[in-house]
């Protein structure tokens, strides 16, 4: 078996796409998320077809949540993450994030690493729900894979981190990678994140500002890279955000090692 076994969670399911045309389709739900809902500014090529993509969708695998009342394939797709095990970057040639970071840290001392990004869901299934089956595939893929670190850019909505100067300077005093996993943001696109001294931070207004799926990443004992990058294309300031998988609660450790024995 090349990936888990698909979970469910009443009539929703998330499993990893098994063909070209659900890869298309999430490509076609990130375009409706990041370019026309998020104002991302879209290629000639991507507006031409309405989907997000680039050089590494090929080599990813892509998670999708399905709604099978809409349908099996496809058309029921509603959530999507892609991810990218050290293997699939070394045939990309990289992974996406060395794009904005110095990840060499991380390729020394992080052990079997996946990468996760690209993560969206349709705007009338933003729940709980749908972001807690989403943590359980991603559960179910690191299992599966043995995976020791997860990693990627988590972004802010917005191009000017004065504007963010809560959450990143949250973030920078409250959750830095300790330096021997540590990334830097690339010296010509380094935002600094320390912009504001830790006692001047109200730390749960802070954390109240950033998105759920950052805040999921801080339950699982995440921490972030050194400095901020702006997106300009996609309209955020991204930051990248590091999970070691042995801080993933035990509940979830005990839960999804026993889903996966049972379905293999």
């Amino acid at each position: 078996m090349t990936s888990f076994a698909p979970l469910t969670a009443g009539d929703h399911e998330i499993r990893v796409a098994t063909d070209d045309a659900e890869v298309k389709a999430s490509q076609a739900l990130r375009y409706r998320v990041f370019y026309e809902e998020l104002g991302a500014k879209p290629t000639p090529e991507m507006a031409e077809v309405k989907r997000d993509f680039d050089e590494f969708d090929a080599y990813c695998d892509h998670l999708l949540v399905i709604d099978r009342t809409r349908g099996t394939g496809p058309e029921g797709i509603i959530g999507t993450y892609r991810l990218t095990r050290q293997e699939q970057a070394d045939k990309a040639g990289r992974f996406y994030t060395s794009d904005e970071y110095d990840i060499a840290p991380l390729l020394k001392n992080g052990g079997n690493l996946m990468e996760l990004g690209r993560s969206c869901v349709d705007a009338a299934y933003r729940s709980k729900s749908t972001m807690q089956l989403l943590w359980r595939g991603i559960a179910a893929y690191v299992f599966h894979h043995n995976i020791d670190l997860m990693f990627g850019c988590a972004s802010l909505h917005g191009t000017d981190p004065k504007d963010l100067a809560v959450p990143l300077s949250y973030l920078h005093h409250n959750h830095m990678a300790p330096e021997e996993l540590r990334p830097k943001a690339l010296p010509e696109r380094y935002a600094p994140m320390n912009l504001m001294p830790a006692d001047q931070i109200d730390a749960r207004r802070a954390l109240a500002s950033l998105p759920p799926l950052f805040k999921g990443y801080l339950r699982l004992g995440g921490f972030v890279g050194d400095g901020a990058v702006v997106d300009h294309q996609f309209n955020t300031t991204d930051v990248c955000i590091m999970v070691k998988t042995d801080l993933v609660s035990e509940k979830y450790y005990r839960h999804y090692d026993r889903t996966a024995r049972e379905q293999d």
